[in-house]
């Protein structure tokens, strides 16, 4: 056959043709990059889910203590704060006093007392007025709560120089007790003990008050009331117990001796 027949022709370019072919084929790629990227996707969304488990492990700070219960001459009384970074975010009052006024006192009281605890982060607080039984038992119940809040390490600062500084301050947030001198009055000895947590008073109670006759009475009228006004007042300067003005006033010399003796 001749080199310029139509034939040979014909047949050398289909040849170089199936040649070209086979030569694109040999150099496609193995992978297709969309499908690559579609599976690099997966890894980059499993990346991504780890930021919010981090955020949530750091937002679980926040811890509830819950105070002891005070009992008051009208119902007991018990604080719960959340607290979070050593500040109080949330005080609530588990237990208030109720039945009859009580029950309008108490929803009157207890809303103040609890913005007064989170604005004041502390139990130096102003008792509200007309609930002056509620605003004690509140003010001890909220001490014990930020007492085991400290004693927990929950009102340490975040940083290490917050930690050092609240170190020295321990020492003073320990409990104490001081008892007042001997009051003699005209119906028997009055005498007041007080515990103190730093300078603030937490409790009072009277170790001896008159007795016999219409005195124990009066004494058991007379002395939760006063116990109650020493805690909220902080001070002697507390009203006198109708029906038990020599009582009241012996136990007022009782308990200024014993500020006195703790340096109040």
């Amino acid at each position: 056959m001749k080199k310029s027949h139509p034939i040979r022709r014909v047949m050398l370019a289909t040849a170089a043709t199936v040649s070209g072919i086979v030569l694109l084929l040999s150099l496609k790629p193995s992978s297709d990059p969309a499908a690559a990227a579609a599976g690099a996707a997966p890894q980059q969304t499993a990346a991504g889910q780890e930021s919010p488990q981090g955020g949530s492990t750091q937002q679980t700070g926040a811890q509830t203590v819950t105070g002891d219960v005070v009992k008051t001459q009208y119902g007991p009384v018990q604080v719960q704060l959340t607290m979070s970074g050593g500040r109080i975010t949330k005080a609530d009052t588990v237990q208030a006093p109720k039945g009859g006024t009580s029950d309008q006192k108490t929803a009157l009281a207890v809303p103040k007392l609890n913005e007064e605890a989170v604005a004041a982060q502390s139990a130096d607080i102003d008792a509200v007025s007309g609930a002056t039984y509620t605003s004690g038992g509140y003010k001890q119940s909220l001490q014990s709560a930020l007492d085991k809040a400290k004693a927990a390490g929950g009102t340490s600062g975040s940083s290490g120089a917050a930690g050092a500084s609240s170190s020295p301050q321990a020492p003073a947030a320990q409990a104490r007790t001081v008892t007042g001198n001997v009051a003699q009055t005209q119906y028997g000895p009055v005498q007041v003990r007080l515990t103190l947590t730093g300078d603030k008073i937490t409790k009072a109670e009277a170790v001896q008050a008159p007795s016999g006759g219409t005195s124990t009475q009066k004494t058991a009228l007379a002395v939760p009331k006063l116990n109650q006004e020493a805690v909220a007042a902080g001070s002697a300067d507390i009203d006198a117990v109708s029906g038990a003005t020599y009582t009241s006033g012996g136990y007022k010399q009782s308990l200024q001796s014993a500020l006195d003796k703790a340096g109040g």
